[in-house]
């Protein structure tokens, strides 16, 4: 069963996903998307065994994304910060962009 987080979690990590890393998102949605000219992308949420987004084309059309958390399933809030980053790693890896280092 697929582990739901509560709404403080998701609410804080939406926040700072969305105010903070916007090319990050864009990066992970092209990367796992299967879609090359998405030209922007927004974290809608997030669960135990992965990430959504919502993209949208150049053209105007809008992509839902979902990419499984590297690592597996996870069930604590500090978690989702390690598996985004890898999603952030693997993106980079899979698109050719050199990854910014890691605090």
């Amino acid at each position: 069963m697929t582990f739901l987080f509560d709404s403080d979690a998701v609410t804080g990590v939406l926040r700072h996903m969305n105010g903070d890393h916007t090319d990050d998102n864009l990066l992970i949605a092209r990367a796992f998307g299967g879609e090359p000219d998405l030209v922007s992308a927004t974290m809608t949420g997030f669960d135990g065994d992965g990430g959504d987004w919502l993209a949208e084309t150049a053209d105007g059309r809008s992509v839902a994304v979902r990419a499984p958390w590297p690592g597996g399933p996870i069930t604590e809030r500090p978690q989702v910060r390690r598996e985004v980053v890898a999603l952030y790693d693997e993106a980079c890896r899979r698109l050719g962009v050199e990854p910014r280092p890691h605090s």
